[in-house]
């Protein structure tokens, strides 16, 4: 099999826009850009420095005013970074006109209202907003405030690997050539805006270029086991419902958010057989299993993924019984990550209710949000790249971030 089946026709770098080629083809093992071997990405500089910025240098009052705002907002809605519940900008709650201080937190919490936008894509929106209401006088300036803004936005919710990959991403793209260093500043502002509405548009599309391919795997009479609540794999199952196919679905039950419960009623919605089965009752129901269909939060170099917790033991589960596991994720999931096992896990708190009322103070509570599975537990994954086998992820992230 070779290492990557087939290349979708759109991709999240299109090397029509603007004349520049900015992504090579994994197939001819070409650099980006002007890129040569020798040199260090632009993209690594540029995070790098603006980095080390961000730990030695001053922190601006700016800075300061809108991370209390984001600590201020979340405790008045009682937000929690893993419920992935809508939270309204400091003016929607209060029903006033936006102000004329601009907030990277509120413009991003602004956009995640949308149930159709993933974290990523809202974090997209926001930042192709600072470049907007940028007041910088010099492109270096605009470049600067635009890396305090990712970095804002990322430090926001450092445990999101699809916010920091997103984020990571935009900057590579938008500022991917030296360029524009040297254009009058209202040119190249208006050059960085066009760039930045291109790539929302192109991850908006990106569900979609998966579920045209994906849905081509689903096939009539088939049982296809789900795992928690994942966008693109619903809009998978859609789409194939919508051409016709007679599919049933088994989702899990999720807990402790009930993501596997959102998922269910959403394909109900949509008219598709679905039976919801209890987290533990994987092994049990593989059996009668034709596919599992999972979503990602994130794809690392290895070709593994990172995801909602359950989804380890469910590839192992599928393994261990010969069934196909394939995972959708867009691309602006893809991230510079390496874990080797759980424990490179970072931690994601939250709070789970499991029942034990008088004995809390004695018993300890292991409350992981997400694991890793490695890749030699997948199958293919569909991503709007094209559908990929698990080794030909690195080739992919090379080529993103050059």
């Amino acid at each position: 099999m070779p290492a990557m089946m087939r290349r979708s026709q759109f991709s999240l770098f299109d090397p029509s826009l603007d004349n520049l080629s900015f992504r090579a083809d994994s197939d001819d093992g070409g650099m980006a850009g002007n890129t040569t071997p020798t040199e260090s990405s632009a993209f690594y500089d540029g995070r790098t420095g603006c980095n080390s910025n961000l730990l030695s240098g001053p922190v601006t009052y700016e800075w300061l005013s809108q991370a209390d705002e984001a600590r201020l907002n979340s405790s008045a809605e009682g937000f929690h970074t893993l419920h992935h519940k809508p939270v309204l900008s400091r003016e929607a709650m209060n029903g006033d006109k936006p102000s004329s201080r601009f907030s990277v937190i509120n413009e991003f919490n602004f956009w995640r209202q949308k149930p159709e936008l993933a974290e990523a894509v809202a974090a997209i929106k926001a930042l192709t907003a600072v470049i907007r209401r940028s007041e910088a006088t010099t492109m270096m300036g605009l470049e600067i405030e635009l890396k305090k803004a990712a970095e804002t936005l990322k430090m926001w919710d450092s445990t999101s690997i699809s916010l920091s990959a997103g984020c990571d991403l935009f900057m590579r793209y938008v500022t991917r050539t030296s360029a524009l260093e040297y254009e009058d500043i209202s040119a190249g502002k208006s050059r960085l805006i066009e760039r930045g509405e291109k790539f929302g548009e192109i991850s908006l599309k990106a569900r979609q270029t998966i579920a045209n391919l994906g849905q081509e795997f689903v096939y009539d009479g088939s049982v296809i086991l789900t795992h928690g609540y994942s966008r693109v794999a619903l809009a998978l199952l859609k789409l194939a419902a919508s051409q016709g196919k007679r599919f049933k679905v088994l989702c899990t039950e999720g807990r402790p958010d009930n993501t596997g419960l959102e998922m269910a009623k959403e394909l109900m919605n949509a008219k598709i057989p679905v039976t919801l089965i209890l987290d533990a009752a994987v092994a049990n129901m593989m059996g009668q299993v034709d596919m599992v269909l999972l979503g990602a939060e994130g794809v690392v170099e290895s070709g593994g993924v990172i995801n909602y917790i359950g989804t380890f033991q469910t590839a192992l589960v599928a393994r261990s019984m010969s069934k196909p596991v394939y995972v959708a994720a867009e691309s602006y999931k893809f991230a510079r990550l390496f874990p080797l096992d759980q424990m490179d896990m970072s931690p994601t708190p939250r709070v789970v209710d499991l029942a034990v009322p008088e004995q809390e103070g004695r018993i300890k509570i292991h409350t992981s949000g997400r694991d890793y599975t490695p890749p030699q537990y997948l199958t293919l994954l569909f991503t709007d790249l094209g559908i990929l086998t698990p080794s030909a992820v690195s080739d992919e992230l090379i080529q993103l971030y050059l």
